[in-house]
């Protein structure tokens, strides 16, 4: 019967996406598969981190965005103690994909302008995070849909202008090394990555909208260009065909 049926399996570690207090898991909750965010053994027991996972879970509960990983419950697993339950979202790092040498275009191009989406929902939502790295930017097995999993820890009134400042220093942290690991030459994205990487954080872009206008004049630019090129080449058809056939 259903009943006798247990209601977590095929519980594994999945070390690769732990964090600095948290372990992850996989597992199956009445079949279906989840993913599971609990406190490192040693620290189970202590008030003050049993707080901080709680807090963290009120926090994210309500966010809800295409490219940040969903937070279905907060209940406790046997074995594991209090785990903050997610979606499933298998898949790999995006640093085992810089590593296996399997970033492919069509990923580079959903890093450079979803992460930029999930980065403005959280500012947006004024929560404060660990910085975004590729072993915290997943792409999920079959559609390579990007999402990131570990998107904050408090929540504020107002972020302060240093941690808007850093998220814009993340994300060309992150859009660097993946022009440089993968030979990516494109002058406007390491020009964009360069700035984002400022020492001084007042030549970095002002926020999100603002990164994401640089991004966007990039597709602009390949958009004019083409438009020229089509109506030069009617221009030239126009000119070849009243040479051929001259009206009078």
């Amino acid at each position: 019967m259903s009943e006798n049926k247990p209601k977590w399996t095929e519980i594994e570690h999945l070390p690769e996406w732990d964090e600095e207090f948290y372990e992850v898991y996989t597992a199956k909750k009445h079949g279906k598969w989840v993913m599971l965010k609990t406190l490192r053994p040693e620290l189970r027991d202590k008030e003050e981190y049993r707080e901080m996972i709680g807090k963290e879970f009120d926090i994210r509960y309500n966010l809800a965005h295409p490219n940040i990983i969903m937070i279905n419950d907060f209940e406790d697993v046997p074995g594991l103690g209090m785990c903050i339950i997610t979606d499933d979202v298998y898949g790999d790092s995006l640093r085992k994909l810089l590593d296996k040498g399997e970033v492919t275009p069509e990923i580079k191009e959903t890093l450079v302008y979803r992460l930029a989406d999930a980065i403005g929902y959280i500012q947006q939502n004024h929560i404060v995070h660990h910085p975004i790295r590729p072993e915290t930017i997943i792409f999920t097995e079959k559609i390579r849909n990007l999402k990131v999993i570990d998107v904050g820890f408090d929540q504020r009134d107002n972020l302060s202008a240093t941690d808007a400042s850093e998220d814009i220093r993340s994300y060309g942290t992150v859009l660097k090394e993946v022009l440089e690991k993968t030979g990516d030459n494109n002058p406007h994205l390491h020009k964009i990555a360069d700035r984002c990487l400022s020492n001084d954080p007042r030549r970095r872009y002002r926020d999100v909208p603002d990164l994401k206008m640089a991004l966007s004049g990039n597709s602009n630019k390949r958009l004019y260009t083409l438009i020229i090129s089509f109506l030069l080449l009617m221009i030239l058809i126009l000119g070849y065909l009243s040479i051929k056939h001259p009206t009078f």
